[in-house]
């Protein structure tokens, strides 16, 4: 409930004073002001502030003081309160000092008995309201005076989509935002799409519309300000935003009702435009606004933005009064959050799978696009294939972005996110992705240049889960770094900053500085399934390897070959590599780091063993960081429960790759589909693998990202 304010009245004059539909005003009663405690409200009284002043002329302050001690006349013990039909009058007092007058009787003077009075719809006309306090020195004698207040009554209210239903409506309660299904608060959308297919950068660059269709990104504001005109000629309404606000929030107004031309709306509030005095037709009622997001959540931004209308009296009275600052009669205020980027992990359906087409020493990668194209197809999924034009022959475009979505009651849209990475990719979010209803995020790095951590194939997001009683409904974001406390790689401050200002997926940073990508999805993937978990997580996993090679050798499969069929690679036998010291030492060091990575996942994401499925992998060290031996399997697409494998060429037994069907076993019993592809020269050997070089935007979420509580 906003603070009351104080009206105090005259045995001599009326008092005139403006009161706000839903809010209480506290007449004083009392000599010389209340001076009085805190007194209990009997009965509940709805929000706002109110404004008062004498009917004539003003007091100087030095005077205030006598001319209030003359406001009660001298012998007065008791009052009584009458009012208009439409004015609801409460008595707040103190049961434990005051009893109830019943009858005739009236209420005692020198009690905390405060009288609050309310109204619930607007005036007509100018004070046809009316409130009467009469005093007396004994109960039954005849009053000793009257005080009457005249009041007028205006009915203002800023109001937004605060229950969260796509419309505006009219809400007298808590006007500030709250988390949870149970929760209020309007929602903010950054406008970061390109509505105008002209326009060259974000609708948010631009402080005037250029596009109708713009609208439809907003946030919807309603002013109600009804009352009678003539009140309206002496007390003006100001739209407000703070500074730190402004930088984040824009609001325009429509010059007109239902305006059908982008010259018809007008930027009101926002940057370098802290208030907005608003322009009232006669007889206006409403008056309608809209508001867009400039700025994500961030380290210095919690996402909550404010909006304020306020009720000024614009009569100026002596000379003493006209130095004073303007003072709001009323201030009602509304709260914003701005919806936060979000990630969709592999268990959400596939809608759009991207690559590049590039040409390197050994040819084309038109076989890996038709294998693309092929799986897609499977996938009921869209294929975009980025031509080398748009893409300067970077392969890597996972590196470059990773995309998600920005959501409102009323609208929803993807927005990608540009890594730092700036390479031959780094215009192709900007230039060809961002579009209408397709928006663009990024954040920069001032001071250095972009490390391969920067890069987001270090960049993942786990499917919903539950730690204790701790709830993800969204999952929670994965990114690779440094082993704790050490001084090794980790991707840039700024990056994690963002990443964990969304608040709705909390990130956790595993180690893979140990790598010489340095990214997650080298060792770590996930794949849908259709039991009640819903997902499995895929560890690339030494261990595995060696003990189905030593398996296959102790059957008598000694002599097959790795890298059998690649006539540009030197085979290796099982046995060499179960001989091979260097190659056991570099499995078992990197099996170490994936087990300190697994425990983290487990204790993080709150999984169980079961929950975790191992997929044979060899990696060697070259330095100190360490490459997959053979094409990473785990570095996969997944569009649905079609898996795109990189093809690990493992030794041929039986006419079979044993890898491939160690992996088949592993997967396909989950519902899962493994396809597996050559990517061995045009990605494997330039350190990347099918995941890299390939983007997937995902359905959103089901779930709507303000119902939980972070």
């Amino acid at each position: 409930m906003a603070p009351r304010r104080a009206v105090q009245l005259s045995l001599k004059k009326p008092t005139y004073a403006v009161c706000v539909v839903g809010a209480e005003m506290l007449v004083n009663v009392h000599r010389g002001g209340r001076g009085r405690g805190q007194c209990r409200v009997c009965v509940a009284g709805a929000r706002g502030m109110l404004s008062a002043k004498l009917s004539s002329g003003h007091q100087r302050p030095r005077d205030l003081a006598e001319h209030l001690a003359r406001d009660v006349p001298r012998d007065a013990k008791t009052f009584r309160v009458s009012a208009s039909s439409k004015v609801e009058v409460l008595m707040a007092y103190d049961p434990r000092r005051v009893t109830e007058p019943t009858g005739k009787a009236h209420w005692p003077l020198d009690a905390n008995v405060d009288v609050v009075i309310s109204v619930d719809t607007a005036s007509k006309d100018l004070n046809d309201l009316k409130v009467k306090v009469s005093y007396f020195k004994h109960q039954e004698d005849d009053p000793l005076g009257h005080s009457m207040l005249y009041l007028t009554a205006v009915d203002v209210s800023l109001d937004v989509d605060s229950s969260r239903t796509g419309k505006v409506k009219r809400h007298r309660g808590d006007k500030t935002w709250r988390w949870g299904p149970e929760g209020h608060g309007a929602i903010l959308l950054v406008n970061c799409d390109k509505d105008s297919r002209g326009s060259l950068e974000p609708d948010l660059n631009r402080s005037q519309l250029v596009s109708l269709d713009d609208l439809q990104d907003m946030s919807p504001i309603v002013l109600t300000c009804d009352g009678p005109d003539e009140l309206f000629d002496r007390h003006k309404l100001v739209l407000s935003v703070s500074l730190s606000d402004s930088r984040r929030v824009r609001v325009f107004r429509a010059r007109a009702p239902g305006g059908t031309s982008i010259f018809d709306y007008k930027g009101v509030l926002g940057p370098q435009h802290l208030s907005y005095r608003v322009e009232r037709q006669l007889g206006e009622r409403e008056i309608g606004f809209c508001a867009e997001g400039l700025t994500f959540p961030d380290a210095d931004f919690s996402g909550l933005v404010s909006l304020s209308v306020h009720l000024v009296d614009t009569v100026v009275g002596m000379p003493w009064h006209r130095a004073l600052p303007e003072v709001p009669l009323f201030t009602d205020t509304v709260a914003f959050r701005v919806a936060p980027w979000i990630m969709t992990p592999n268990t959400q359906l596939p809608l759009e799978l991207y690559v590049c087409s590039v040409t390197d020493a050994h040819g084309s990668n038109e076989k890996f696009l038709d294998d693309m194209a092929n799986l897609a197809l499977k996938a009921n999924c869209k294929l975009v294939i980025c031509p080398r034009v748009e893409n300067r022959n970077d392969r890597w475009i996972q590196d470059e972005m990773e995309f998600g979505y920005i959501e409102a009651p009323h609208k929803s849209f993807p927005v990608v996110f540009d890594s730092p990475r700036d390479r031959g990719l780094r215009d192709f979010p900007y230039k060809k992705i961002l579009s209408p209803d397709f928006g663009y995020v990024t954040r920069e790095l001032l001071f250095s240049g972009a490390s391969s951590l920067d890069s987001f194939g270090n960049l993942d997001v786990s499917p919903p889960v539950t730690v204790g009683d701790t709830e993800y409904p969204l999952g929670r974001i994965l990114i690779g770094g440094s082993f704790p406390k050490s001084s090794g790689r980790r991707m840039a401050k700024v990056v994690r900053d963002f990443l964990a200002a969304q608040q709705v997926q909390a990130p956790v940073e595993l180690y893979s500085d140990w790598l010489s990508v340095g990214h997650v999805d080298e060792f770590l993937s996930f794949v849908p399934t259709s039991d009640p978990k819903g997902f499995r997580v895929l560890l690339a996993s030494p261990s595995a390897c060696l003990r189905l090679f030593q398996k296959k050798k102790e059957e008598g499969y000694g002599e097959a070959a790795q890298f059998a069929g690649l006539g540009h690679k030197v085979k290796r036998s099982i046995n060499e590599m179960l001989a091979d010291r260097h190659l056991r030492n570099d499995s078992f060091h990197v099996q170490s780091c994936i087990d300190w990575n697994r425990d983290v996942l487990k204790r993080e994401l709150g999984l169980a063993e079961d929950d975790i499925i191992d997929i044979p992998q060899l990696f060697s060290l070259k330095g100190a960081y360490a490459e997959a031996f053979f094409p990473d399997m785990v570095n996969m697409v997944v569009l649905g429960k079609y898996l795109g494998i990189p093809k690990p060429y493992g030794p041929i037994i039986n006419g079979r790759c044993c890898l491939e069907e160690k992996v088949r076993l592993l997967l396909e019993p989950l519902g899962l589909h493994c396809i597996f592809i050559d990517d061995y020269l045009s990605y494997h050997r330039l350190q990347g693998e099918i995941h890299c070089g390939t983007n997937v935007r995902r359905k959103p979420f089901a779930f709507k990202w303000w119902h939980m509580v972070p």
